[in-house]
């Protein structure tokens, strides 16, 4: 069984910055994808972005391309989730997942479904 665990949220002004880091823990974490997702009360979650286990793959949603960057340290089994330019529509609760067998494709990659072991989440707010 593996635990992940998400840390960094807060309250930021629109135009900040915020990083968000995600520690796995629990066995010996070498899974081939970890991705972020966030959701909002009433709606449906949402596909952030998802790396694979060398980092050299990488998806983004379009809502977050240019502005979020995914990036994974396996020797410390941490993923992390820079936010820069930050819009109040990005106020949300933010998860990090992690999917133990391999991917292809974007579909792939952003279908939570798929994913395996779920943080917590961390709260993001973003003030106008």
């Amino acid at each position: 069984q593996a635990q992940l665990a998400e840390s960094g949220g807060g309250l930021v002004q629109a135009g900040g910055s915020l990083r968000l880091s995600c520690a796995a823990s629990g066995r010996t974490f070498s899974v081939p994808v970890m991705g972020w997702f966030r959701q909002v009360p009433g709606k449906e979650r949402e596909f952030l972005a998802a790396i694979n286990w060398s980092g050299i793959i990488t998806y983004y949603a379009d809502s977050v391309k240019g502005r979020f960057t995914i990036s994974r340290d396996n020797a410390k089994n941490m993923v992390y989730l820079q936010m820069n330019r930050l819009k109040p529509e990005d106020t949300a609760v933010y998860y990090c997942a992690a999917k133990t067998n391999s991917c292809s494709g974007y579909g792939c990659y952003s279908a939570g479904s798929r994913y395996d072991y779920w943080g917590q989440g961390t709260q993001v707010t973003v003030s106008s």
